[in-house]
């Protein structure tokens, strides 16, 4: 039984040699090589260097936002508010047409 592949669309195949022959790309002898021992560990008992760093890293923080400018927050304002209209008429529509049936089968 031959699968039959579809015109134009080959399956990937692998270019390099040592995948067409099957060999692992990376030695144990290789990869022990290249690791590298961590000497940035930090010892301290408080994990993120305790709450009087907070407030210097929540500046740093704020340094890297990008603030929108005001254009695009009145935009992004103004998609909210349109999101918000077309949300609640369709609230409002499926209330009204569940209260609808409710009141049909109830109500002789």
């Amino acid at each position: 039984m031959s699968e039959e592949q579809p015109k134009g669309n080959k399956p990937a195949q692998p270019t390099g040699k040592r995948q067409l022959s099957g060999a692992s790309t990376t030695s144990t002898s290789s990869y022990e090589a290249k690791k590298i021992a961590r000497t940035d560990v930090q010892t301290d008992e408080t994990p993120g260097g305790g709450p009087a760093a907070f407030p210097g890293e929540v500046v740093s923080e704020m340094r890297k936002v990008v603030w929108p400018t005001g254009r695009q927050m009145l935009n992004y304002t103004l998609i909210v508010f349109a999101f918000l209209i077309v949300m609640t008429a369709l609230v409002w529509g499926v209330d009204a047409l569940a209260m609808m049936v409710v009141e049909w089968i109830l109500v002789p």
